[in-house]
């Protein structure tokens, strides 16, 4: 590669680089690098080199028109391995391609479209257990329900309240680990720590939990025309195609990544409506005029245009997945700067959706910005993109969809809070301490009384 300059960026302190501002608020940390220096910034993140892209341009490269120059980075996946194996989310080239193609079934969108009734069902016995005036903690609500419908709809069988409580648990020092922490660059993995020996227990807990899924599949037996995801890992096994261990590694990649950004993208979509009754107002009208009191369907999704944008308006302000790391495989150029092999790019979700050169006003939430979109393509991603966009993303959208007019038929909810959201980072966007909210029961539609 011809010499070029290096990229400007933030100065950090020895070792650790600037990875205590990222560690301390990286959504902050993020926005200031991005407005600071604009499409490339160049960074130490504890020892390793980093280049925060944020335009379109460079996303759409890294993710789709040099995606092999890039890869998973080593110290993202080292403790997602142990964790998730060799599951989709994590394998590279040829194994990632055969498992992909064994999993695509499983979400084709007429298969999809067939769940809509489980989305509903599910949707509904979470409001049935709700009563007025009750404040909860929304998060783990819809983290709940979008645990029992992954189960239900890609291994085949019922998650037990008991069972999705537990998991619930054990998802706690999972989602600790990955918080970005100065501390942990180092401590090896090795250590036995408490932290590490939390998340070593809950790891284990986990697969004794996806063992006895797959237990009671197989006990209620599998017949030739089922289509869910662990019904063709079985017969992929019974071919010799997969092993015991890939089975438990595509499981719990799909129990973990299956219900987490769904249940996110609800809990921040409720949280906006709470922040803007008019936009809510137009949401229950129009709930209200398409479904007319019955349970919806994926048809009726199609019709559901403003409640639609208000949750791809959530998306963008409070994408779910706000970072994505890559490792740099071979040297590349990207708006005149020399990116070399051997470091790392970080494509963030949450600085290019509140760019103000691709979204007018970008901090408001606004969903009328759907009905008429001028934003290049890649300026808003929160599925990903490329050969390896989110596999789950039709049944995600269609599930939020579905959730979040089940819950509209019935209830207002309200912050409990209503000040700004503050949000911790792990592998995903969390509110910090949960989302209450006080249930209302709705006295103006149709269900009503």
């Amino acid at each position: 590669m011809r010499s070029r300059p290096a990229p400007p960026g933030p100065n950090g302190a020895p070792v650790v680089g600037v990875l205590p501002r990222y560690a301390r608020d990286p959504f902050a940390f993020l926005t200031a690098v991005r407005r600071s220096y604009g499409d490339v910034a160049a960074f130490d993140l504890g020892p390793i080199r980093t280049h925060l892209l944020t335009s379109p341009d460079a996303v759409e490269r890294v993710l789709v028109t040099d995606e092999d120059a890039f890869s998973k980075p080593r110290f993202q996946t080292d403790a997602l391995e142990e964790l998730l194996g060799d599951g989709l989310l994590l394998s590279e080239g040829q194994q990632w391609r055969e498992r992909r193609d064994l999993a695509g079934p499983a979400f084709a969108p007429d298969r999809i479209a067939r769940l809509g009734p489980v989305m509903a069902d599910r949707a509904t016995a979470m409001v049935d257990r709700w009563e007025p005036g009750e404040v909860r903690n929304v998060e783990w609500e819809f983290t709940r329900t979008t645990l029992e419908i992954i189960v239900e709809a890609m291994f085949g069988v019922d998650l037990s309240p008991g069972t999705a409580k537990l998991v619930g648990h054990l998802l706690e020092p999972i989602g600790a680990r990955f918080e970005p922490d100065p501390r942990r660059a180092l401590v090896p993995d090795w250590l036995p720590t408490p932290e590490n020996r939390r998340f070593e227990r809950s790891i284990r807990r986990l697969e004794e939990v996806v063992d006895d899924l797959v237990t009671a599949r197989k006990r209620q037996g599998i017949d030739a025309d089922d289509a869910d995801l662990l019904a063709r890992l079985l017969w992929a096994q019974e071919a010799g195609a997969i092993d015991e261990q890939g089975i438990r590694d595509e499981l719990l990649t799909m129990l973990l990544a299956g219900h987490d950004t769904t249940a996110l993208a609800l809990t921040y979509t409720f949280a906006l409506l709470s922040d803007h009754p008019d936009v809510e107002a137009r949401v229950h009208a129009e709930v209200d005029d398409v479904l007319a009191g019955e349970a919806p369907t994926a048809a009726d999704v199609r019709r559901l245009t403003e409640l639609r944008n208000v949750v791809r308006e959530s998306l963008r302000l409070y994408p779910p997945v706000y970072a994505m790391f890559r490792a740099v495989d071979r040297d590349v150029e990207l708006a005149g700067y020399e990116i070399p092999a051997g470091s790392f790019v970080l494509l963030s979700q949450w600085a290019t959706h509140r760019d103000p050169r691709y979204f007018d006003d970008p901090e408001a939430f606004d969903p009328d910005r759907w009905n008429a979109p001028t934003h290049p393509t890649y300026a808003y991603f929160p599925f990903g993109a490329g050969p390896r966009s989110c596999i789950g993303k039709g049944f995600a959208t269609l599930e939020a969809a579905i959730l979040a007019s089940v819950v509209a038929q019935e209830y207002r909810l309200r912050r409990v809070d209503d000040g700004p959201i503050e949000l911790r980072g792990s592998l995903t966007a969390h509110p910090k301490g949960g989302m209450e909210m006080r249930l209302e029961r709705r006295t103006d539609g149709p269900t009503a009384g």
